[in-house]
């Protein structure tokens, strides 16, 4: 029998501690927690007690963690955006393999730098671009390349961010100023110009967009609204975004995220002193709140990429118009729509309730890369960093057209200009 893979949880946070280390209490046969790095001391002694770890193995910083030496096979890093380059780098050098959260970095040349230092290492870095890890994803996919309708001419996909996960995450959360985290485009949507990409299989020629902050700004704060909710807003009946009426009532559940606390009054606390409980009009918010991408590919197949924060739910929706049928699907149905064109014959095919976040996509991707160390040492895997840096500067020249209203940029001219800065 197979010792499980040994693992270093490099930032506890949500995506860390929730997403991907529960992976090793479902199978402790595949992975074993064996250390944690984690300023926070309620987060790092959270996962010291679920995961049994020795309060030697349990570090205050990344730095402390890789300074005694290697500990374990692979590091997961889930840190914060702009804290992925540092830590990655000296992994890969002290010899892990890597599992990172998306997106790589901020930085389009650090991005190009993480995936040439894995590959002078020979050592696994992947990127968790869950969705192709779903069945959903993974399906279509397959339909795809079985050739079953035909060559792709164009992908449409919609990305319904839901108006509450806008306001959390992208107007009072971590991720609401590009400065401090990424552009809304990487930073959400990453996924989605992955997806794109995987399916299609072809490289992307040129790519342009248009998009802004148009409502989560100053100008429209209710009259006399005060800085935070739950200071007297006179708009507190009206507004669906009032922090109080909502981590206290139906989003409790996302309360958990900003504070360890999850009473009553610990929610109240952290509203009345971290950014969750400000006016979605009055924070330091600069991420766009809606964004279309158009991009084409070598074969001559096109796609169209809308995110949007304005939508009554969060999924995505996609259409692919193939030359000999189409696929429909929505991610929150679960279920996709394959449709021939010659038979008009449709096969609709309904997926299980997926038992981890992102669809499935969460397990799926930790139960992927064990198997890859196991089995296939160093080879790329399907959300390699090798394969990860096509999509991630797809997210870039997206980024750099939106700011330049709307301007075509063409990918290998983009690329060009990062590698001989």
């Amino acid at each position: 029998m197979m010792e499980p893979t040994s693992a270093i949880l490099i930032g506890a946070g949500d995506r860390g501690a929730r997403a991907y280390a529960p992976y090793a209490l479902a199978h402790p046969n595949e992975l074993k927690i064996t250390a944690v790095a984690e300023p926070n001391d309620e987060r790092r002694d959270k996962v010291r007690l679920a995961h049994q770890l020795p309060r030697e193995n349990c570090f205050s910083s990344w730095e402390k963690a890789f300074s005694i030496g290697k500990v374990a096979d692979v590091a997961i890093i889930t840190t914060l955006d702009q804290q992925h380059f540092e830590p990655t780098m000296k992994a890969l050098e002290s010899g892990y393999h890597v599992l990172l959260e998306k997106p790589m970095s901020p930085d389009p040349i650090e991005c190009i730098e993480m995936e040439r230092t894995a590959k002078k290492y020979n050592r696994q870095l992947t990127i968790c671009h869950v969705l192709r890890y779903t069945e959903f994803w993974s399906t279509i996919k397959r339909v795809v390349a079985e050739g079953k309708i035909g060559k792709i001419a164009s992908i449409q996909l919609n990305e319904n961010v839901e108006i509450m996960h806008m306001a959390h995450s992208f107007v009072r959360g971590n991720w609401n100023n590009k400065e401090k985290s990424s552009p809304m485009i990487l930073q959400k949507s990453c996924h989605d110009m992955d997806i794109i990409s995987h399916i299609i299989d072809e490289k992307c020629e040129r790519i342009s967009s248009y998009g802004s902050l148009m409502h989560f700004k100053e100008e429209n704060a209710p009259e006399n609204a005060p800085e935070r909710c739950l200071d007297g807003c006179p708009a507190e009946l009206d507004c669906p975004f009032h922090a109080g009426r909502y981590y206290l009532g139906e989003g409790k559940g996302w309360a958990k995220k900003f504070t360890e606390d999850n009473s009553r009054e610990g929610i109240i606390k952290a509203l009345q002193e971290t950014p969750y409980g400000k006016c979605v009009y009055q924070s330091d918010n600069n991420v766009v709140d809606h964004q279309v991408v158009n991009m084409e590919f070598t074969g001559g197949a096109t796609a169209t990429f809308s995110m949007c924060g304005f939508t009554r739910e969060q999924t995505r929706i996609v259409q692919i118009m193939g030359t000999k049928g189409e696929i429909r699907g929505n991610m929150e149905d679960n279920r996709i729509s394959i449709y021939d064109f010659l038979t008009k014959q449709e096969t609709v095919v309904k997926f299980d309730n997926p038992i981890s976040g992102h669809g499935g996509g969460d397990a799926g991707i930790m139960r992927s890369f064990l198997h890859d160390l196991k089995h296939h040492e160093n080879k790329s895997n399907i959300s390699s960093a090798a394969t990860s840096l096509q999509s991630h500067l797809m997210a870039f020249a997206a980024e750099e057209s939106r700011v330049n209203q709307g301007e075509s940029i063409e990918l290998d001219r983009f690329y060009n200009s990062l590698t001989t800065v």
